[in-house]
């Protein structure tokens, strides 16, 4: 996360028709130590299996290049050496877009045969100088990266796209030479006139969509859309289970009080005790139901209280299988992980109290301790979801 603004990143994806598998892949990691945000969009030569089995190769070869090499120049030069041509197209295996984002802001792209990136500053089209790069290689004659350096300002957005996107609606009498970036950034422009702080997700989204309509909702080519999104923090805080020595007990209620952001209670122990700390009552709510699991209560002051270990081992089996059709019901479980994707930055606070009931060999799989089931929830977050998380214990 930046010292000022915290970066969000969505990518939106709608499969050519009759395709099961989409040939655009993106691909995201956040070097934690290092401060990197590194993005990958790349679109394999074809479509279906072919094309995702090109462009994953594409996007894992450049997301490991450069892990261990932070010169993105030089990540997109080798991929191109190393990347073969096809022979009937006389065409590259695919095509690439390369965001990098340090912690200070500085921000590089790097463009091959790919649309070019929206970078908005506001509601203006912000175009910072850019190189043309000729890579070496009799293979590589003619081909042109371009390439892109600027330092991002909060609430910029860069808005990235496969082909897919820009040649929507190509043929039509509407859009004879498809939709075009010009047409996409007034469509982003309108979308976020009227919602300033439109997310990622919900801008990747609509773009994803119209141009999906402008085919008549009969896609031929696969439509991706990434967007980069830096924006202030939203800020979440879970309390589950309770402190390992009872006099601790008002320590951890007077962290969640005095939290700023949304705040959630896991489990039936650590809501009693911040029921007593707070003085507030817990109110049971049974409209909230999942026959898996129990019901959802409010405390006053508190946003969500749910039962514990079920209930986190249920969000973490719909964190590790999520993807972009994954449809959220109303849950206590699936309104956690709403309430997580929501935010950016995550404060976990679990108590090391052992519950031995969790112990005992007879009770289901589902109840395993406490603690292993939050750090494979921590580990999806910021692996799978980028988020900024804070594990403590107490």
């Amino acid at each position: 996360m930046h010292d000022d603004f915290y970066i969000e990143v969505e990518c939106q994806q709608i499969n050519q028709l009759g395709q099961s598998i989409c040939g655009d892949v993106f691909m995201s990691r956040k070097l934690k130590d290092e401060g990197r945000t590194i993005l990958v969009l790349s679109d394999g030569l074809g479509s279906g299996v072919k094309a995702n089995v090109l462009a994953t190769l594409t996007s894992s070869m450049i997301l490991n290049y450069m892990k261990v090499n932070k010169d993105i120049r030089k990540a997109a030069e080798v991929i191109m050496k190393t990347l073969p041509v096809c022979s009937k197209r006389k065409a590259g295996y695919s095509t690439f877009t390369i965001v990098e984002v340090e912690c200070d802001g500085e921000t590089r792209i790097i463009c091959y045969d790919n649309p070019d990136c929206l970078i908005l500053r506001g509601l203006e089209l912000f175009k910072p100088e850019y190189q043309e790069l000729h890579p070496e290689g009799d293979a590589n004659k003619d081909k042109i990266l371009y390439s892109y350096q600027f330092k991002a300002h909060k609430e910029d957005r860069i808005i990235f796209c496969s082909d897919g996107v820009t040649n929507s609606g190509m043929g039509t009498n509407r859009l004879p030479f498809g939709w075009g970036m010009d047409n996409v950034y007034q469509f982003a422009k309108r979308l976020i006139r009227k919602q300033p702080y439109i997310s990622a997700r919900r801008l990747g989204n609509e773009i994803v969509e119209r141009a999906c309509a402008n085919n008549s909702n009969q896609p031929k080519d696969d439509i991706s859309c990434a967007v980069l999104y830096c924006r202030e923090p939203r800020n979440l805080m879970i309390c589950t289970g309770p402190p390992y020595e009872k006099s601790k007990d008002a320590k951890l209620v007077k962290q969640l009080r005095e939290f700023e952001g949304t705040k959630i209670v896991c489990g039936g122990t650590t809501a009693g005790i911040v029921s007593r700390e707070l003085q507030e009552s817990i109110v049971l709510d049974l409209n909230v139901y999942d026959s898996e699991i129990p019901p959802v209560s409010y405390i006053n002051g508190i946003d969500l209280v749910t039962e514990g270990i079920l209930t986190l081992g249920k969000v973490h089996r719909i964190l590790n299988a999520f993807n972009q059709n994954t449809v959220l019901c109303n849950g206590p479980a699936d309104r956690i992980i709403k309430l997580l994707l929501e935010s950016d930055k995550i404060f976990i606070i679990n108590g090391t109290k052992i519950n031995v009931a969790h112990q005992d060999p007879k009770l289901p799989v589902e109840l395993e301790i406490r603690r292993t089931i939050v750090k494979n929830i921590v580990a999806l977050l910021e692996e799978k979801f980028l988020k900024e998380v804070d594990l403590s214990y107490i």
